[in-house]
């Protein structure tokens, strides 16, 4: 008998396809680009700082190799590249405890980072053609549709989610252009309990895009009014504090799919998939293989649908035509009984709400459900 580690376990496999535009269940190995401005003067304690973060992450699951470089132009740039057996042990150690703990020594020496990752497409000087097994490359690229989408997640104290709800629907949405190049397109914000959620759509560079909507007065005297709410404390006086806060909010997209298709009255859905300690990511996986089967389907609701994924947090941003409750199936990310019985066998059901017994009997309608987020506002701004 095939377990549920065993069935989501295997590479998704990807056939060339105008609806995908990002997935990180490919199976292909993972080129991380790490570029570090460091403090004038800080180059040695800079160092230093490296080895010892290089010898911990040697040992971490997935890694592969790494490399430091210095800039013969500007000694104070940076360049850290690293590559991984694929994105998901990538994604599951940026994301934990662990890595905000492991580069805490680099902090009072590095001005700026900004992270990029690739899927290895092609190479030159790899494994031999005879080991095409070995190579685990991009079979092919993907198409995008030239947004970047990104979320950010946390909680706030039980009993203020009345009063965190109307402050975060009341504030003046930013003005969207940030440069010739980025545009703020579309800001979708939710809640299930006292856990917040703020979707992104961002076409450019999606750094200079949250740079850009911090420094807003608007969206500064929000974040200021939430402050005394939220579960974990920050000061956003504090530089340290709030690159903290972000760091660990972060809820970055895992999975793209769209059906090609449009509908005048799409309406955008949100769902929350608290996982089982540990299991987060094979969760969006299931998910993510249920999705891109779905979108095959030129009659069903679903017309897009984002993954998102940080630790055991699983949020689904689903576009969808009709009511929601019409096709509770695919709307909830599933294609039968025996998908829902590997989804709840993965849910964390009391952090969702829901008892064992109520996650074992429930139907697809009785999931959606409780899985449902609460919608606050959704934003677009104009012509994007």
């Amino acid at each position: 008998m095939t377990t549920t580690s065993e069935r989501v376990s295997e590479p998704l496999t990807r056939q060339p396809s105008q609806r995908v535009s990002q997935s990180v269940f490919d199976g292909s190995r993972l080129r991380v680009v790490l570029l570090v401005d460091v403090y004038d003067g800080a180059q040695q304690q800079f160092l230093e700082a490296y080895e010892q973060l290089c010898n911990q992450v040697a040992s971490v699951p997935g890694h592969v190799s790494d490399q430091l470089c210095q800039s013969i132009e500007n000694p104070s740039q940076w360049l850290i590249t690293s590559e991984w057996e694929s994105a998901p042990p990538f994604l599951t150690w940026v994301n934990s405890e662990e890595h905000v703990r492991m580069v805490e020594p680099l902090h009072s020496c590095v001005r700026d980072t900004r992270s990029l990752r690739f899927h290895i497409v092609r190479e030159t000087g790899g494994p031999t053609d005879a080991e095409p097994g070995k190579r685990r490359l991009q079979t092919s690229p993907r198409i995008g549709d030239g947004l970047i989408r990104h979320a950010l997640t946390f909680t706030v104290k039980p009993g203020s989610e009345d009063t965190v709800a109307k402050i975060l629907a009341g504030y003046s949405s930013p003005e969207p252009q940030v440069d010739d190049t980025t545009r703020l397109c579309r800001t979708s914000l939710f809640m299930h309990g006292n856990r917040v959620v703020r979707a992104i759509e961002v076409r450019g560079d999606l750094l200079a895009a949250l740079r850009h909507v911090a420094r807003q007065p608007e969206v500064r005297a929000v974040e200021e009014a939430i402050n005394p709410y939220l579960e974990q404390d920050r000061d956003l006086d504090d530089p340290e504090s709030a690159r903290v806060f972000f760091t660990r909010a972060a809820l970055p997209a895992v999975h793209h799919v769209t059906a090609g298709q449009e509908s005048p009255d799409a309406v955008r859905h949100a769902l929350y998939y608290p996982a089982r300690e540990g299991c987060g990511l094979r969760l969006a996986e299931l998910l993510a293989r249920q999705d891109e089967a779905a979108a095959d389907d030129p009659n069903g609701p679903v017309l897009r649908s984002t993954i998102f994924q940080r630790d055991d947090v699983v949020v689904r941003l689903v576009d969808v035509r009709g009511g929601l409750d019409t096709d509770p199936g695919p709307v909830l990310g599933l294609a039968g009984r025996g998908q829902a019985a590997e989804l709840t066998e993965l849910l964390d059901g009391e952090a969702l709400g829901a008892d064992a017994s109520a996650l074992r009997d429930g139907t697809p309608a009785r999931l959606l459900t409780v899985s449902r987020m609460e919608l606050v506002t959704d934003r677009r701004a104009p012509d994007a």
